[in-house]
């Protein structure tokens, strides 16, 4: 699935929006996740549902942020 809610952002995009240094930060303030826009997010901005069907290049991008290693 591409998109998930309307609000959120478009799976393709996530890759680069993990990369982006504001995108990130406004999501987590938020308190909504970016792709399916659940509440409770995690340091990367994510729920801990869309968290769980990540690729592997985007669950590394996910967990730079977590560790706080992240732009």
């Amino acid at each position: 699935m591409n998109r998930w809610n309307a609000e959120g952002i478009l799976r393709d995009q996530l890759t680069w929006a993990l990369q982006v240094k504001h995108v990130v930060p406004e999501f987590r303030r938020r308190g909504k996740c970016m792709l399916c826009q659940r509440p409770d997010v995690n340091e990367a901005g994510l729920c801990i549902y869309c968290m769980a069907i990540l690729d592997e290049p985007e669950h590394t991008l996910a967990r730079r942020w977590i560790t706080g290693a992240a732009p």
